[in-house]
């Protein structure tokens, strides 16, 4: 494994990405920082850590004949592989929120940014930046976060933690590699938040509705049943849960 480590960067993502234009970079570099300035999420929200205490890095993954039509997998193969390391080890349930989120309970612990290279309709390789909040205790104005330390009362290093989530991610790009999809897609949907619940939602208009999640589709729409028994399929911002 090699690793890249800063000081202060403004985005591991967009350095690794400047990284990849200029070099060829070996499969599974990480680039860490313990003061990541600009930190990106989802639909350009901030992601926001302590200097220090938690892990924020980016690693490059490349795929053999991975079509653009099966990128939502890169998503549940990394997701899988975040939450299989921290179910072994905090007493909590660990699961996913579609698309990537991963969830101590109900709190939000660890955030994913995918960002792909793609040429001619394949995905040469993705770059991963996650952020897991490990040993911070504190979340201002981010009621619904928490820490690993904050659930088990423990300092945990994050160099052995950042190995073992390495490894972790290894593993399951083979299994994507293999296309082991139908082995993804279950052990995906067993760990999906709210699955087969009933559970209220709002949606773009900001109409609030009842539904229960049944899956995902190929391309990673959120799959709801309705009170009708209807079927609708949502992209990211199209939905969202009542009350999280």
């Amino acid at each position: 494994m090699k690793i890249i480590k800063l000081d202060a960067i403004d985005s591991t993502n967009t350095f690794l990405k400047e990284l990849c234009q200029e070099n060829d970079v070996d499969d599974f570099t990480v680039v860490i920082t313990d003061n990541q300035t600009e930190g990106r999420g989802q639909m350009s929200s901030v992601w926001k850590s302590d200097s220090g205490k938690n892990l924020t890095f980016s690693i490059l993954v490349k795929f053999k004949e991975l079509g653009v039509n099966n990128q939502f997998y890169i998503s549940k193969v990394i997701s899988l592989a975040i939450s299989e390391v921290l179910s072994t080890i905090l007493p909590t349930k660990i699961s996913i929120k579609w698309p990537n989120d991963i969830l101590s309970e109900q709190q939000k612990i660890c955030g994913i940014l995918i960002e792909n290279s793609v040429k001619k309709s394949k995905i040469k390789h993705s770059i991963v930046g996650i952020g897991l909040n490990v040993n911070q205790t504190v979340f201002q104005s981010l009621p619904n976060a928490t820490s690993m330390k904050l659930i088990s009362n423990s300092d945990f290093n994050l160099d052995e933690l950042l190995e073992a989530l390495v490894n972790s991610i290894r593993k399951h790009v083979v299994l994507l590699n293999a296309k082991k999809n139908e082995q993804i897609d279950s052990l995906y949907l067993k760990r999906l938040y709210k699955m087969n619940i009933p559970t209220m939602f709002r949606d773009a208009k900001k109409t609030v509705f009842m539904g229960k999640i049944i899956g995902v589709s190929e391309i990673g729409r959120l799959q709801v049943e309705l009170e009708n028994e209807t079927i609708s399929e949502f992209n990211l911002k199209e939905i969202q849960f009542v009350n999280f």
